[in-house]
């Protein structure tokens, strides 16, 4: 029985789940979404390392016990997409399948499956990856580097937009055999293919963006080895020589060592080394300011691709958190009009950190539900620790700090200390306290907010209510008061009438 296939962009959204699965040259997986949304949640995700590719360098062809596990998976997959009701199904095939001799008998045994196959060319499959960092970090302005087991793929995105893009033979499969010509090899190789596409007119400095499950691993290791405190891959930033220190530490740490590096697959292991050497040498040939590995990739690529423009363009913070607040708090639209009213308090700010406010401000009532006790726990846990994309881990610190002090969290968290500077410490709990007083003054509903307003006035920061609003200037909204203007460094005044 055939199964759906996904729409393209310019045909009718698709309703109920979608799927995707991805033929790579190293792995086979499926992922299930329940919708195609700005921040789509994941119901289901499975990968074979079915290993596909690992023979081309050698004769050309597909490995036939790659073939075999890949096809026992794909069998495994087609099931699970009919017996989860996928109403939309995407199936793509990248490098190994486009480059070998027999992949067109292999794509032939898939569709024999019900399972329609894109043979996507470099150029799509670096767009794709291209629009994948920008789904899950929109501001990104560098190069994306998304190695597979087949190629790699550069893409420079800027402004929201995928640029110039490249497609090498380069995959990590194929990279033990270049080494094997001798020294240099790896880097005359890269060299050649950038002075061919016309990359060296790139500009130098740009932050690479590491795409792939090779390179996400040695952004795992170099956690494991800076004993970051935060295990979250997607936005974790690294300095550029980091990737000339894990060529050194793979040619010496122990591989009893490797495995206790949470999250590092086993099957990655072997070829970690080939995986470190090419990104040092693309480095250096790139003059990369700094690494950024992300979490999203191809596949969200390919997601993000049928989303209307006016959608693509939402801020996928903002959508998620304000998503979940009104999932976990009492009052839907309570977020928004809280970041509105506090706003007037912190006109100096810029952009990005009202960003963060916003996302504080929507995620505000989520430790209601919560036992007392635990209300600034599970605030500070929301916001560190929830599946976001376009936040960094300062950001997570930032919301987490401001979530913690408006639920009333008076114990020092040393975790976020590694986090942030102590300048962010304390604006994130100046936006606490405000949250706490505009929580306190409307009970969580819209009317009280709406009809009143705090602002800077002077050495003051007022609270003004109307004639009607008179008797919510309770004691508790008081002391509240205070506690804010001491934070600003001001006197309270409530003014009534």
């Amino acid at each position: 029985m055939a199964l759906p296939i996904f729409r393209r962009r310019d045909e009718a959204a698709p309703s109920g789940r979608i799927g995707i699965i991805d033929i790579g040259s190293n792995s086979i997986r499926l992922v299930v979404y329940d919708a195609p949304t700005r921040t789509p949640v994941i119901l289901f995700n499975e990968k074979v390392m079915a290993g596909l590719g690992k023979g081309l360098a050698k004769d050309g062809a597909l490995a036939q016990d790659g073939i075999a596990r890949g096809m026992t998976a794909l069998k495994r997959f087609a099931t699970l997409a009919r017996q989860m009701e996928v109403s939309s199904l995407r199936t793509v095939a990248t490098a190994a399948v486009r480059d070998a001799r027999n992949g067109a008998l292999f794509l032939e045994q898939i569709k024999a499956l019900g399972l329609q196959v894109e043979l996507l060319s470099g150029d799509q499959e670096a767009t794709m990856a291209g629009m994948g960092v920008l789904a899950g970090i929109p501001g990104a302005d560098g190069i994306v580097g998304d190695l597979g087991g087949g190629s790699l793929e550069l893409i420079r995105v800027h402004s929201g937009t995928v640029h110039e893009k490249l497609s090498l033979p380069l995959g990590v499969l194929r990279l033990a055999a270049i080494r094997a010509r001798g020294p240099g090899a790896l880097q005359r190789t890269v060299a050649a293919g950038l002075d061919a596409a016309g990359w060296t007119d790139i500009p130098a400095g740009l932050p690479l963006y590491l795409v792939g499950g090779s390179w996400r691993a040695l952004a795992r290791l170099d956690m494991y080895l800076e004993d970051w405190p935060l295990p979250i891959i997607h936005h974790y930033r690294m300095p550029s020589d980091r990737a000339a220190r894990l060529v050194r530490v793979l040619a010496q740490i122990d591989r009893k060592r490797l495995r206790e590096v949470i999250g590092l697959s086993a099957s990655r292991l072997p070829t970690l080394p080939d995986a470190a050497a090419l990104l040092s040498v693309v480095v250096r040939q790139l003059q990369t300011s700094s690494l950024v590995a992300s979490a999203y990739g191809l596949r969200e690529g390919l997601l993000h691709d049928t989303l209307p423009v006016a959608e693509r363009r939402q801020d996928p913070l903002i959508t998620a958190t304000r998503e979940e607040g009104g999932r976990q708090g009492r009052f839907a639209e309570h977020g928004d009009l809280l970041h509105n009213w506090i706003a007037p308090l912190f006109p100096d700010e810029g952009a990005e950190d009202a960003r963060l406010r916003h996302a504080a401000c929507l995620l505000g009532d989520v430790g209601w539900r919560a036992h007392p006790e635990f209300r600034a726990a599970r605030g500070l846990d929301t916001a560190l620790h929830g599946n976001w994309v376009g936040i960094d881990a300062r950001g997570r610190a930032i919301v987490a700090r401001a979530l913690y002090t408006s639920f009333g969290g008076t114990l020092p968290v040393p975790l976020l200390d590694r986090l942030f500077t102590a300048e962010d410490k304390a604006m994130a709990d100046r936006w606490g306290h405000a949250m706490r007083l505009g929580q306190r003054l409307s009970g969580g509903v819209a009317g009280p907010l709406a009809g009143s307003s705090v602002a800077l006035a002077g050495d003051a920061i007022t609270l003004t209510l109307p004639a009607d609003h008179r008797d919510l200037a309770g004691e508790s909204v008081e002391r509240r008061l205070k506690i804010l203007a001491t934070a600003l460094g001001r006197r309270p005044e409530t003014i009534v009438g």
